[in-house]
């Protein structure tokens, strides 16, 4: 999560930014997460680690910051061996090192990034994580390591390679280097190729609680700015998530959840004028984070409904609502690849919903 600094942001932008705040490999702090933190230093200190680890999460619970935060202390301390590894009670480095500083500007030369890269000629982002991008591990990996120790590649987010990106990570993973470390993160591990997954390590990382939600709030400073019941009330909603506390403070989240649970309330019955009203809000220019923070949450309102029928025997009724789930994940990921209408995309997201309440 994440501000890119100006002279980073100038050359291009980093995709799931957030300006003013810290991107992964700028933070020094993990919360929530010190079981997954001490596998990953028990198992470097071993000496026998694995060559791949795949992150698995939901999104904003600190798979990045953690990926980038281990890469800091191996790049750090090369050699597992080491006292200094020995006596470390977890992988922080001193944010004033050359490793750190180096880290945190993306200019270390043995860490590579592979990220959905920007389009300067479309001033956008791409939509997937092409295979261009995932060879560039032949040559970084093809090199010796610049300062002698350990070659490491982040892929975050696996979820983004296309079909030729996942079989050329497949290839590098099945032949990995030696003294080489990759760490892939992944929003749906399940949804990544069997192959890759059978060549990694998998680390499971757990939604925040809600009091560790609002604990990192505070620590990104929105207590100075945000009442503290605002912010109770976005780590309620945000499902563990701290990425998603932020966007829903940041884009007034907590309002717009409100208002889409009435409108679930009354399905199949709609009123036209709130569901306009609320679609020229939410998908007008400059509104990206109130568009993808609406469809977030009638996307998690229809899980909902589809576990709660489950759970009832509605076998029926929750098939529906798993249905309806799927479409409208398919045509948001159309609207964002084509750059539709939003607003039609969000009333035709909301006839879906419609269609499987009347089941």
């Amino acid at each position: 999560m994440a501000r890119a600094s100006t002279q980073v942001q100038e050359a291009a932008p980093e995709v799931d930014s957030i300006e003013g705040l810290p991107l992964p490999r700028e933070r020094h702090t993990l919360i929530g997460q010190a079981d997954a933190e001490a596998t990953l230093l028990d198992a470097y200190r071993s000496g026998r680690i694995h060559h791949g680890w795949l992150l698995g999460g939901p999104k904003g619970v600190g798979k990045a910051t953690l990926a980038f935060r281990f890469a800091r202390f191996v790049l750090a301390n090369p050699d597992p061996a080491s006292a200094a590894v020995r006596a470390a009670r977890d992988l922080s480095v001193d944010p004033a090192s050359p490793v750190a500083r180096r880290v945190a500007s993306g200019a270390h030369a043995d860490l590579l990034a592979l990220r959905r890269p920007w389009d300067e000629k479309n001033k956008r982002f791409k939509t997937e994580l092409p295979v261009d991008e995932v060879r560039r591990t032949v040559g970084f990996f093809g090199s010796t390591a610049a300062e002698g120790g350990w070659r490491i590649a982040i892929v975050d987010p696996a979820d983004d390679m296309n079909a030729a990106a996942a079989n050329a990570l497949l290839k590098i993973l099945e032949e990995p280097p030696a003294r080489s470390l990759f760490l892939v993160v992944s929003h749906q591990p399940g949804r990544l190729l069997p192959t890759i997954r059978s060549r990694c390590r998998r680390l499971g990382l757990q939604p925040l609680s809600e009091e560790t939600v609002v604990e990192g709030l505070r620590g990104l400073g929105f207590a100075e700015r945000t009442d503290a019941s605002t912010m109770a009330a976005a780590a309620r909603i945000a499902e563990g998530s701290l990425r998603r506390a932020i966007l829903m403070i940041e884009s007034d989240g907590v309002a717009l959840h409100r208002r889409i649970d009435a409108i679930m309330a009354r399905l199949p019955t709609v009123d036209l004028r709130e569901l306009h009203k609320l679609a020229d809000e939410v998908a007008g220019r400059g509104a990206d984070e109130a568009f993808e923070t609406a469809v977030d949450f009638f996307q998690a309102q229809a899980v909902a409904r589809a576990r709660k029928a489950a759970a009832a025997g509605e076998g029926g009724r929750a098939a529906a609502w798993a249905e309806a789930h799927r479409t409208v994940a398919r045509d948001i990921a159309t609207v964002d690849a084509l750059n539709l209408d939003r607003r039609a995309a969000l009333l035709s997201l909301v006839r879906t919903l419609v269609e499987a309440a009347r089941y």
